[in-house]
């Protein structure tokens, strides 16, 4: 057990240590003096004599939104239900939905009906119900949040996650120093460039994950509740650094990043050690008067002076939201109310329009070159071997099986939708350029797609061993 106990701080302090070396020699790289505007996302040129010039009356803002939303939906449902075949998440075929709405296919090859669809002018209304959604899905992700269960095994899983960050997190930003150069926007410090990655290759997502323990009949076993305990404790780990370095890179100077980090920690304390009692004794008085409606409309000012103050204080307003979903009372029903009403709209309708606005964002075109491809493998490869192999293998060292070792590895190196968050904050602010976030983007599904044969190729291992030794 002392021995189990020494890899903590041995592992914790190396890594950080050579992330701190890799970023003070960082510094020293040229930062871009060209100031490059980009020009505005577009899937193609309008054209006056398009074939669907009768159809100018679609092109009221109302009216191209409700199509927008229908034909969204009509593809996420699709590509979801053919990934569950396929004995995927949904959520691979509703990103895969997104991707393939957007420049890489549709505009490519129908640029006419595709400017049509999804007119530049559009696309800050569905930017901003994108936003809404993710905001909902942070907060139901918040009270999903069991934290007695990081508690009872608090060790083990605090040693698996804080590693599953540390390795990635330092593999980031080596990736960072060679990429800073030519990749890097203009203007863009390296630092804000290499915590970006860092922060990037070290995400886990939660949600998915979750639901993949679920399907496959774990949630009980002692391997899917210690990865649901991984990541729970992984979650709230990396949300908390993304938060730092969103005030860091927000802030406009040194002294600009430690207010805005210490207005953040006010924020967190005040959140927990007052609002989350007195909402506790709120809520619970309201319901045993009858007033379920008053104490979930509580609930949602409470959600959005959360996610207001988060985004006035330079952390994101995504934060806010996970933070007012962990700060939810358990002891009353609150929490299965508030999931039955949001979870429906926000997973079936608002967070396909995240997946296809970050589509209209992802122009694998781009990747024109056959070095650009090479290093998106080079991409792929850092945040598996981080991930993966560093979830693996402190699960080992922790006295976990092997088996179940690289079962822990494989569900905490999927990163599905929390990674698409974490790319699109890097991306609106300015921090990541298109090639990079197109290349990003395909590490996020392939990392999410290899989760399922890599289980059942354990689980098949597992079956065989059984079968020799019978």
């Amino acid at each position: 057990m002392n021995k189990r106990l020494l890899w903590y701080p041995a592992i914790i302090g190396i890594f950080g240590a050579l992330i701190w070396v890799i970023i003070q020699k960082g510094q020293s790289l040229p930062v871009n003096a060209a100031i490059i505007t980009h020009a505005p996302v577009a899937t193609g040129a309008t054209t006056t004599n398009s074939w669907w010039h009768y159809l100018d009356n679609l092109k009221h803002p109302l009216g191209l939104l409700l199509l927008q939303i229908i034909i969204i939906m009509l593809a996420a449902r699709l590509f979801g239900k053919l990934a569950s075949k396929l004995q995927q998440p949904a959520v691979v075929g509703e990103i895969i939905a997104g991707v393939l709405l957007g420049p890489s296919l549709l505009g490519w090859v129908s640029p006419s009906f595709s400017a049509f669809l999804f007119p530049v002018e559009s696309l800050k209304n569905l930017q901003f119900l994108s936003q809404i959604g993710l905001a909902f899905f942070m907060f139901i992700v918040g009270m999903e949040l069991d934290i007695s269960k990081i508690r009872n095994k608090a060790h083990d899983a605090v040693m698996i996650s804080h590693a599953s960050i540390i390795i990635p997190f330092f593999l980031g930003v080596c990736l960072a120093y060679f990429l800073f150069t030519r990749f890097a926007p203009a203007q863009v410090s390296f630092l804000s460039f290499a915590l970006f990655m860092g922060i990037a290759m070290s995400i886990t997502a939660f949600p998915v994950l979750a639901r993949i323990v679920q399907e496959r009949k774990l949630t009980h076993t002692p391997l899917g509740i210690m990865a649901i305990t991984c990541a729970a404790a992984d979650d709230i780990t990396a949300w908390c650094i993304l938060a730092v370095v969103v005030a860091i890179v927000n802030a406009s100077g040194l002294l600009s990043a430690v207010i805005t980090i210490l207005l953040a920690l006010v924020f967190v304390v005040i959140m927990l050690l007052v609002i989350r009692p007195w909402l506790a004794r709120t809520t619970s008085a309201q319901i045993e008067k009858g007033r379920q409606k008053a104490a979930i409309s509580l609930v949602f000012l409470t959600l959005l002076i959360s996610a207001w103050l988060a985004e006035v204080i330079g952390i994101h307003a995504l934060f806010g939201a996970f933070l007012a979903g962990v700060i939810m009372p358990p002891a009353t029903n609150i929490r299965q109310l508030l999931t039955e009403r949001l979870e429906d709209v926000s997973v079936l309708l608002l967070l396909p329009i995240f997946f296809v606005y970050t589509g209209l964002r992802t122009h694998i075109g781009l990747l024109n070159q056959s070095d650009l491809w090479i290093i998106c493998i080079i991409i792929l490869l850092v945040a598996v071997t981080g991930k993966f192999g560093g979830s693996a293998i402190t699960a080992r060292l922790m006295g976990q099986p092997w088996r179940q070792a690289v079962s822990i590895g494989a569900l905490m190196n999927t990163r599905g939708l929390m990674e698409l968050i974490v790319l699109n904050i890097g991306f609106d602010l300015g921090i990541l350029s298109p090639e990079i976030f197109a290349m990003m983007v395909l590490m996020a599904l392939a990392t999410t797609f290899m989760t399922g044969p890599i289980l059942d190729l354990v689980a098949f291992s597992e079956r065989r061993k059984k079968m020799v030794t019978a």
